[in-house]
């Protein structure tokens, strides 16, 4: 009895957290709720709320996840995508957050093809100061945004860019590399994308960090722990 009181306690906080953060959030910017590692009865918990966005980060737990769930969550893959992955997810995945180099791209557009879709992509950018983190710097974005090979990439459309700030308590470091991932948005909308209406994403802002990412021009966040609380590394 006490272990399924306490069950139902971490339930109710979960939906408290997930409708304080839906409550602060502007209309223009949309929740991704990150459930990588958590049980499918959390996603179906928010699913249940009108939660209709979700984020993993491992190809194979997302497909379980996928051919166990409501066909009408867009999935959303977040982490990083290794080449030999990319079929696990290509059938149904919503939006790839995560395109780190062009032959990456390359694949999910062979892939796409063999499918017979058209899958959405972001650029992901490198704007902290970790060098463990993933990402195109600019130049190297631009040179192939100009190779001609990319024009022949049909099965994929590039909508947006994604970036991770660094991992620190300064704020104001935090506020500047979502400024630049910014700067960098309109820089391509000017010069690549000038009139494609759906290059218009920006993914940026997790946990600790949303609330800056939202005032320099986030229209995707990504929350996990806030929402679900810790994460079981050891799934």
């Amino acid at each position: 009895m006490v272990c399924v009181l306490f069950i139902f306690i971490i339930e109710d906080m979960n939906i408290q957290k997930y409708q304080k953060i839906k409550h602060e959030i502007p209309e223009n910017v949309r929740l991704i709720a990150v459930s990588k590692t958590k049980p499918e009865s959390d996603i179906l918990q928010l699913y249940e709320l009108g939660q209709r966005i979700f984020g993993e980060n491992k190809a194979q737990e997302l497909k379980q996840k996928h051919e166990n769930l409501p066909k009408d969550i867009a999935w959303h893959f977040i982490g990083h995508l290794q080449t030999n992955k990319i079929k696990y997810i290509i059938p149904f995945v919503h939006l790839i957050h995560s395109i780190d180099s062009f032959n990456l791209l390359k694949e999910v557009n062979k892939q796409a093809l063999k499918n017979n879709r058209q899958v959405s992509c972001l650029l992901q950018f490198h704007v902290a100061t970790e060098e463990t983190k993933y990402g195109f710097s600019f130049q190297e974005a631009v040179e192939m945004l100009q190779n001609p090979e990319f024009e022949n990439l049909k099965n994929v459309s590039i909508v947006g860019i994604m970036g991770m700030a660094s991992l620190t308590d300064d704020r104001s470091q935090i506020r500047r590399e979502f400024s630049t991932l910014y700067s960098f948005f309109e820089k391509l909308k000017a010069t690549y994308f000038k009139g494609k209406d759906s290059f218009k994403e920006i993914s940026m802002g997790m946990t600790d960090d949303y609330d800056i990412a939202i005032e320099e021009g986030a229209t995707l966040i990504r929350v996990g722990s806030a929402i679900f609380g810790e994460r079981n590394y050891n799934i």
